[in-house]
């Protein structure tokens, strides 16, 4: 029974990625339209709600005084920095988060996935970490770390880590058994099998485990930002909040969902650079 739950199991996953593949294209313009709609509709409701009078401009600022903001920030700065440096602060953080998380969670999901005596080793580990809230760490990060940098993208890093060797790890075990064997019979040594069969036929799994391990670490970035911080997106948030700066508070939660939406395009576009048959039929 295994053996048919498991093949179907890889039938299904076969379908969904071929109907998130090719037949879909034709559609994208109906989706772009209807994603622009919505947003021009959510824009309108906010926009009314701010002058209907209903709502204090103190809870709920108006499209243009955000606007406005935009400018005065990105010009003028707020907290004694500009918007593009808070942006730069938080850029810098996440990225070396995600290369230390991409450093370390690839080699560990591939072993996962290719020795059992690791899985054996390390899974009770990660299935103890990955659960936990990466929030939760934090007060003990702070006292072994204190409150500087490392202790921000560390934390970060640990939001990114767990996704990205989950997802390395089921696609380096789900990589065909007849190709590995085909590469060993033409000569193929260890090295050749890990480079040139497992890591690009498991490079598709690999991109969405950073896909959802980068959203995460994103999250996760303006809580760390909190702690001690003197620029950062989550540190001008949370300052216009204390000082009762709706406006700003709105901007940087309106330019936090810009980045974070950003991103997802651009590791979307890499995706289909770099594996462009995932999703094809075979």
């Amino acid at each position: 029974m295994s053996g048919v739950e498991t093949t179907a199991e890889q039938e299904l996953l076969s379908v969904s990625s071929r109907i998130e593949g090719g037949p879909r294209r034709g559609r994208e313009p109906s989706r772009l339209w209807l994603g622009a709609a919505s947003l021009a509709l959510l824009l309108g409701g906010w926009w009314l709600l701010a002058h209907s009078g209903w709502v204090p401009a103190l809870f709920l600022p108006a499209p243009e005084a955000v606007l406005g903001k935009l400018f005065v920030v990105a010009g003028q700065g707020f907290m004694d920095a500009t918007l593009w440096q808070h942006l730069e602060a938080s850029l810098q953080r996440i990225a070396l988060a995600l290369a230390a998380a991409v450093a370390v969670g690839v080699p560990l999901g591939a072993l996962l996935g290719r020795s059992p005596l690791a899985q054996g080793l390390l899974d009770p580990m990660l299935e103890a970490y990955r659960p936990v809230p990466p929030l939760a760490y934090l007060p003990l990060i702070v006292i072994w770390f204190g409150i500087g940098e490392l202790s921000k993208v560390l934390l970060i890093f640990l939001a990114i880590l767990a996704p990205v060797v989950i997802a390395t790890r089921h696609g380096v075990a789900q990589v065909s058994r007849n190709r590995l064997r085909a590469a060993q019979s033409l000569g193929a040594s260890r090295s050749q099998l890990l480079w040139l069969v497992v890591l690009p036929e498991a490079l598709p799994q690999i991109l969405t485990g950073i896909r959802i391990g980068l959203g995460a670490g994103w999250s996760t970035l303006v809580a760390a930002e909190l702690v001690a911080a003197t620029r950062g997106l989550g540190f001008m948030v949370q300052s216009a909040a204390q000082f009762l700066v709706t406006d700003v508070v709105v901007l940087g939660i309106l330019v936090i969902a810009a980045v974070a939406f950003a991103l997802e395009l651009g590791l979307r576009a890499l995706q289909r650079r770099l594996a462009p048959w995932h999703g094809q039929d075979d």
